[in-house]
């Protein structure tokens, strides 16, 4: 318990100011100094909690990836699910910006044990993608769907005359349903209950 504060520290108190703090002024703007006054405890109090601001960072991308709206695998067509999943990636990039550029550089910041890729290999599997493809696959469409986002977070999208970025982005989804259609062999659809 800090003497200052009157009350101890929570993992969740950590984690919700530094994204806070991240998503005002951007992963440079963090340190744990600067937290640990945010919070108004003493620096040292931190490392209780956390070891260190890339342990810190990884809960992060933790937290803001568990506030997405994951789609749940309630028998509805996979190609329903994956246009889900695009748009909860999307709108982890338009809630979280300046963590989502860095964790672009820094992939690795994210695990393959998050939610997030679990329910991407599940899709996949149920759109017919054999299971030595899964990983090749889930890479493939990832970099196309960062791709977009990059492109649309550094306004190179949508700059035509009557650009509509989510139309395009549509389009783009659209795309890659109908190229996994084609790849993952049958396309199948679960029967309907």
């Amino acid at each position: 318990m800090s003497a200052r504060r009157g009350e101890p520290l929570t993992h969740h108190e950590i984690s919700a100011t530094a994204l806070r703090m991240v998503d005002a002024g951007g992963v440079e703007a963090l340190s744990m100094r600067k937290l640990a006054a945010e919070l108004d405890v003493n620096p040292m109090s931190l490392y209780h909690h956390v070891e260190n601001k890339t342990a810190l960072i990884r809960q992060l991308c933790a937290l803001a990836v568990s506030r997405l709206e994951l789609p749940p695998d309630d028998g509805s067509h996979w190609q329903d699910q994956l246009r889900a999943l695009a748009h909860a990636y999307r709108s982890l990039a338009r809630l979280h910006p300046a963590l989502w550029a860095y964790v672009q550089v820094h992939p690795e910041m994210i695990g393959r044990e998050d939610g997030m890729w679990a329910v991407l290999c599940r899709i996949l599997a149920a759109a017919g993608v054999p299971g030595e493809d899964l990983l090749h696959t889930g890479e493939a469409l990832y970099s196309f769907v960062s791709g977009f986002v990059t492109a649309e977070s550094q306004g190179g999208l949508g700059g035509h005359a009557g650009g509509d970025v989510d139309r395009t982005f549509e389009i783009a989804v659209d795309l890659i349903v109908s190229g996994l259609e084609r790849h993952g062999g049958s396309g199948a659809r679960p029967e309907a209950p």
